[in-house]
């Protein structure tokens, strides 16, 4: 029995169908369909139930997907253990953001392949809130301010912002000169949100509004460059508008706390190594000047 048929059947089950289980492999519709056709074969029992909407499992493919998923890991272990220099190898499926993620943790992607030969990466990079487990990622990065949810959080490194605006704006609007201003200010956000201020000791919650809204952290820097509002955003995001002088910091005596960068992972009983080796790549990336945390230029990281 074939590992990458049971595992591409594990792909299948999971995935609810052959097109989204190829897309997570990376291969053919028709190789999946092949190695299923050839697993049903060695099993003399049918796994999956074709449908018009993907595949649904029978009763037997619901037992056996559960075995086949432990036969994988348990491959995947025993590969890891015999590669010289703990080398890595298999597929590792990561999530991170499109704002700063393909200029500031492309890098970090770039150097795990680099250092690990046969280590498969796939990274996609979407502003969107991506379900592992449904979509079949590793682990994902994210930054921010994590919302409580069923996910093992690790943080790798600190991310700073600040509230900006364009000189435009301010000379026609006038810059906040406390949290509660704000209100009085078109706010450039993602969504709904709400923002918070240091004031000392305390942490102050606003609810601002506006009528300008994206999902994506570069395209709110542009729309506060063209003056439609004040925006808070992180430091790698602003800091080369800040230096041409198209975007100023305001309300300094009221900073954002300090954010993070967090690796992501589902629950299980034991984290996979290769997240793990991901995890601490990148705490040596916030480690490395230019800080990723504040600047927009990229990082290096050198092996030794």
């Amino acid at each position: 029995m074939d590992i990458e048929d049971l595992r591409t059947f594990v792909e299948v089950a999971d995935a609810g169908g052959v097109t989204a289980a190829a897309g997570r492999l990376g291969v053919s519709k028709s190789i999946v369909s092949r190695r299923l056709i050839r697993l049903e074969t060695e099993l003399g029992v049918q796994l999956l139930a074709r449908t018009t909407r993907g595949a649904a499992l029978t009763e037997a493919g619901a037992t056996f997907r559960d075995h086949a998923a432990r036969v994988c890991a348990e491959i995947d272990v025993a590969r890891e253990t015999i590669l010289p220099n703990g080398h890595l190898r298999g597929r590792l499926r990561v999530a991170a953001p499109l704002t700063f993620g393909p200029t500031h943790f492309a890098p970090a992607l770039a150097e795990l392949a680099r250092r690990h030969p046969q280590l498969h990466v796939h990274a996609c990079y979407s502003d969107r809130f991506v379900d592992l487990v449904s979509e079949g990622y590793d682990c994902a990065i994210r930054v921010g301010y994590l919302q409580d949810s069923n996910l093992i959080a690790r943080r790798v490194g600190p991310m700073y912002g600040k509230l900006v605006a364009s000189p435009s704006y301010i000379k026609a609007h006038g810059a906040p000169e406390t949290p509660d201003d704000i209100l009085e200010h078109q706010a450039l956000m993602q969504g709904t949100e709400t923002w918070q201020f240091e004031d000392g000791d305390e942490v102050v919650t606003v609810h601002p509004q506006g009528r300008f809204k994206a999902d994506n952290g570069a395209a709110l820097a542009a729309a506060a460059a063209a003056g439609l509002g004040v925006a808070r955003l992180p430091d790698c995001v602003t800091h080369d508008y800040i230096v041409s002088g198209e975007l100023v910091p305001i309300m300094t005596r009221y900073p954002p706390p300090s954010a993070g960068a967090y690796v992501v992972r589902p629950r299980g009983q034991h984290p996979e190594r290769k997240v793990r080796v991901l995890t601490d790549l990148l705490i040596e990336y916030f480690g490395k000047p230019p800080h990723l945390a504040r600047s927009g230029h990229r990082s290096r990281l050198r092996e030794g």
